[in-house]
C-alpha cells in the first residue's frame, strides 16, 4: 500500500525502558509477546512519545503511580522523508477504553499492510499529546536512529 504522508522535516521521539531488562529499549521484542492498546501480540512495533514529558507520563500510568527503577531514556531522530500515518478519533471511536479491540484492530491493520513507518496517536493519559508507534519492519525504519541511553531522574513530588 502506498504511504500515507511523508515528513518534512525530521521529528524527535522519547522512549523510556530499563537498559538491563528482558529487552533493549529500542526493541519491539515486548510487543511480540504481549498485546498492547495498539497492536496485537506479535506485531513488530515500538511504542514512542513525542516529547519527554509525555513518556515519563505514559511509564508512570503503566506502573500504576510506582517510580520505576532502573529507567533510561533514548531520543529518537526521525528523518525528513519518513512515512507516517496519524491517527483520528473517528477511525476507532472506542480507542480510549482499556483493552480496546477497536484500537487494536486499528493498529494490528496499520502494521501488517505496511502503511507507513510510524502511527501518530492520542495519548490515553493527556490525550493532546501523541505517541508514536513504529512499524520495525517498514522500510523506512532502518532510516531511524536512537542516541544514549540516559538514566531518568524522576522527581518525588510526581508521586
Amino acid at each position: 500500500m502506498t504511504d500515507h504522508r511523508r515528513l518534512r522535516d525530521p521529528l524527535t521521539a522519547y522512549r523510556i525502558g530499563d537498559p538491563e531488562g528482558m529487552f533493549p529499549i529500542w526493541s519491539d521484542g515486548g510487543a511480540k509477546l504481549v498485546a498492547g492498546r495498539w497492536h496485537m501480540a506479535g506485531d513488530p512495533v515500538i511504542y514512542a512519545a513525542e516529547h519527554y514529558s509525555t513518556a515519563m507520563l505514559e511509564k508512570l500510568a503503566h506502573f500504576g503511580g510506582d517510580t520505576p527503577d532502573n529507567q533510561h531514556y533514548i531520543e529518537i531522530t526521525l528523518p525528513a522523508g519518513t512515512s507516517y500515518e496519524v491517527f483520528a478519533d473517528h477511525q476507532a471511536p472506542g480507542w480510549r477504553a482499556q483493552d480496546s479491540a477497536e484500537a487494536m484492530q486499528f493498529g494490528h491493520a496499520w502494521v501488517t499492510e505496511g502503511r507507513s513507518c510510524i502511527l501518530m496517536v492520542p495519548s490515553v493519559v493527556a490525550p493532546i499529546e501523541r505517541n508514536i508507534i513504529f512499524n520495525t519492519q517498514h522500510t523506512d525504519f532502518a532510516k531511524v536512529s536512537t542516541g544514549l541511553e540516559t538514566p531518568i531522574w524522576w522527581d518525588d513530588r510526581l508521586l
